[in-house]
């Protein structure tokens, strides 16, 4: 048995486990949940004995376990496959590397995402360019406390490679610039997340590149 993620063409939790198992030279089967097309598949009972949360990505390991949550997986699948490494070796630096990822994580993408949309323009009744200006607001304050937390001067976030900060970078200014944000001074972030892109383990996780893209 191979391990299954369950994913979504345009999640940023579900882009930065694709990029991890990328960048690990993990395989999995991708078995797109149509959270927007088809009626909403994530809350079907088949989808939430796998993720109750209703949500994804979901990775289910050989043994058939389901682990849920981008940064558990992610965690999962360095420890499993500790080269190349998403973490620094020294607990300061494994501590700031995560503090910067679980700014995105978990400060600009819960309130950002499709459930929130989805409340604010349906149940709420607020038209898109009202949802779209509040994706603007917590993307520009959550984008301006990230940068402020990164490494000044190295090539990615933190060192010359990627860590976990740039795989949660490079999906939240896809979504950014999905929702016209202006970058303008985010140049620093649009740097590295370019030389993130030059790389094939980036370039395979976009968007665009799944089979389940809705161009």
């Amino acid at each position: 048995m191979t391990l299954k993620l369950y994913t979504y063409w345009r999640s940023s939790a579900a882009h930065r486990v694709r990029i991890a198992l990328a960048i690990k030279g993990v395989a999995a089967e991708h078995h797109p949940v149509q959270l927007v097309q088809g009626g909403g598949e994530q809350h079907r009972p088949a989808y939430r004995a796998i993720h109750p949360g209703g949500t994804v990505p979901a990775l289910v390991l050989e043994d058939g376990t389901a682990i849920t949550q981008s940064l558990a997986i992610i965690a999962l699948l360095d420890e499993l496959h500790p080269q190349p490494p998403l973490l620094p070796t020294t607990p300061i630096e494994r501590a700031r590397v995560r503090a910067a990822a679980e700014l995105i994580a978990c400060d600009i993408h819960p309130i950002d995402n499709l459930r929130v949309r989805q409340y604010l323009g349906g149940t709420l009744g607020h038209d898109q360019a009202v949802v779209a200006t509040w994706m603007r607001h917590w993307m520009q304050g959550g984008l301006e406390a990230f940068q402020g937390l990164i490494a000044p001067q190295t090539p990615f976030c933190f060192s010359d490679a990627p860590s976990l900060a740039d795989l949660c970078l490079v999906p939240q200014l896809y979504n950014a610039r999905r929702w016209e944000l202006d970058l303008a001074g985010f140049e620093r972030l649009v740097a590295i997340e370019q030389r993130c892109l030059a790389m094939p383990a980036f370039q395979a996780a976009q968007p665009e590149a799944q089979p389940d893209a809705e161009l």
